[in-house]
């Protein structure tokens, strides 16, 4: 029997990934102008840049519970094995309002093969999970060891990164409005990484070549067998700096698989344009 991989668009990864691997994509909900905007379907990541640069503020929400049971009352008739890999719980209620319509629909399937499983990551960091799980599937993989790949890959992956304006994430509650102000000022630019799906800010930088160096050494000290891994690199309408640190850690590590990607509308109305994510599997995976 197929395994067919769920994903929500905080993911960020394109339409050719979901059509090359078959996973079935479930949106977040973009508010702009006063509308609604299905992400990664009705909107594209650039118009929301665009009206930031502008001064207007998005506004996301998680999928909605209906949505969710539609898609899992749909396997469990049609008998077939969905598995749903999350955004992270600390970032979006989704998981939670996924793991209330499983249960829900178990009750009137107990033997639906439906799993919902809470990454702790986000963006690229969570499509490099949802891309490992889907060619396991596609490779016939059985349903324990895609859930096992899952669970570890996400236990061991790091996401470190950057955004170009503080005002972003204070906006979106990350940042007090003083830190904000000051960070702007004094062109402070911050690292920040996921610990236990949660942000947590790392250190602050001052000057965008010094923020490079930095993030290079922070993937080192970090990551391992970095030519045997694909490494993430998602950008806010950056593309060209997201290519030059693709360059850099060809250069440096010897990496060879790089997947670049635009932060998505959902995520991008939080972090910002000028965001640059890296996303790898730290030096404890093996």
């Amino acid at each position: 029997m197929s395994i067919k991989i769920l994903a929500d668009s905080a993911c960020d990864l394109s339409k050719n990934h979901y059509n090359d691997y078959n996973i079935e994509m479930v949106p977040l909900t973009v508010h702009l102008d006063e509308k609604e905007y299905a992400d990664g379907k009705e909107i594209k990541p650039k118009a929301i840049y665009d009206a930031m640069r502008e001064g207007k503020s998005p506004k996301t929400s998680q999928v909605s519970p209906q949505t969710f049971k539609t898609i899992f009352t749909s396997y469990a008739e049609s008998n077939q094995t969905l598995i749903y890999p999350a955004l992270s719980s600390e970032l979006s209620g989704t998981y939670q309002t996924a793991k209330m319509m499983e249960q829900e629909v178990k009750e009137s399937y107990p033997d639906a093969s439906i799993h919902v499983i809470d990454t702790n990551c986000v963006s690229i960091g969570l499509g490099l999970i949802i891309l490992r799980a889907a060619e396991l599937a596609k490779d016939g993989a059985s349903i324990d060891k895609i859930i096992d790949t899952i669970t570890y890959h996400s236990k061991h992956m790091e996401h470190i990164f950057t955004v170009d304006d503080l005002e972003y994430l204070y906006r979106g509650g990350r940042v007090s409005k003083t830190a904000a102000f000051v960070g702007t000022l004094l062109k402070i630019k911050p690292i920040l990484h996921v610990e236990d799906g949660k942000l947590i800010p790392l250190e602050k930088i001052r000057g965008s070549k010094k923020l490079l160096n930095r993030m290079l050494d922070i993937m080192d000290e970090r990551g391992t067998d970095f030519k045997n891994q694909t490494i993430g690199i998602s950008h806010g309408d950056d593309l060209e700096t997201a290519e030059k640190y693709a360059e850099m850690f060809k250069e440096k590590f010897g990496a060879r698989d790089i997947v670049i990607e635009m932060v998505g509308s959902a995520i991008g109305s939080h972090a910002g344009p000028g965001t640059i994510a890296i996303f790898f599997l730290n030096n404890e995976y093996k």
